[in-house]
């Protein structure tokens, strides 16, 4: 009796041991649980980054605060312009000396454009996102507003900023104007702003223009002959600096302090977020690139 319970035992056994030993060579034991991925620390007072794909939250600090915004405004502008009907990409735009007055009024960031000169709606799109033109941005203003005056159409454009803000759910966002040289009622927060530019980025046409590092612009003089233009360049220095960026708009300003909104792309999966009140060009890039990494990893 004794002998076969001390059989059934020494049998027990080994096919425990036989299981463990099936279990291990799998590494189904030793397998360590994922190690946490510790959230980074920016010096922006603001940031968001989210999954592109199904728009879910991968960090966020002070994520929901309204500041101003700077020029990640344009993305909003070009959204609205690209939102257009019946758009036609290769109609021209004269500029006007208004246009020139106003970049020069306040010292603003331009595309260089030349009063009297026809510039396409497509550079125009280039001019404003890649140099950050205020020109630019005031010629589509201008141009896509609906109104007698310039006054009123520049009125109407940012009201259809407003629209597109409110139809995309953003109750922190608004503007009052178009290339973010507000009056005091210009602002946004990180969620929102990503939001916007994932939006943007829906536009095979805008996400072309904001992925360019550098752009020459052909106008038409007022003679009729061509002008070319001194090259464009991308004001968004992740371009060349981080591997698989995509996107998408620099900003700064006197309150805004060094804004950048930024996407890219890895191993199919993007990421999208925004970096508002950082403390200068180098460290916004700095504090962008923490986040992309971060984001990356918690994706996996």
């Amino acid at each position: 009796m004794n002998t076969g319970i001390k059989g059934i035992r020494l049998r027990r056994a080994s096919a425990v041991a036989i299981t463990s030993g099936a279990l291990l060579a799998t590494g189904a034991l030793t397998a360590a649980p994922a190690q946490a991925v510790t959230a980074p620390s920016i010096v922006a007072k603001g940031g968001f980054v989210m999954n592109n794909a199904n728009a879910a939250t991968l960090y966020g600090k002070a994520a929901d605060t309204k500041r101003s915004t700077g020029s990640t405004t344009k993305i909003m502008t070009a959204k609205v312009v690209l939102a257009q009907a019946n758009l036609n990409l290769d109609a021209k735009v004269t500029i006007q000396k208004a246009y020139s007055d106003y970049v020069v009024k306040n010292n603003a960031s331009q595309a260089h454009l030349i009063v009297g000169d026809k510039v396409t709606v497509r550079q125009l799109l280039y001019g404003l996102m890649l140099p950050s033109g205020c020109d630019a941005a005031y010629a589509l203003a201008d141009k896509f507003g609906s109104g007698s005056t310039r006054a009123a159409r520049v009125k109407s454009f940012i009201g259809k900023m407003n629209t597109a803000a409110k139809n995309l759910g953003l109750k922190n966002t608004h503007f009052d104007s178009f290339d973010g040289i507000g009056n005091g009622s210009n602002y946004s927060t990180p969620r929102d702003l990503t939001k916007i530019a994932s939006s943007a980025m829906k536009s095979s046409t805008f996400r072309t223009i904001v992925k360019t590092k550098s752009y020459t612009a052909k106008t038409i003089t007022k003679t009729g002959s061509t002008r070319t233009m001194n090259p464009w360049k991308n004001t968004n220095g992740l371009l060349s600096s981080y591997s698989g960026t995509i996107g998408v708009k620099t900003g700064s300003g006197p309150e805004a302090k060094y804004c950048l909104v930024f996407a890219a792309t890895r191993n199919g999966k993007t990421v999208i977020g925004t970096v508002l009140a950082s403390s200068s060009i180098a460290q916004r890039e700095a504090d962008a690139k923490k986040l992309l990494n971060y984001g990356f990893a918690k994706l996996g």
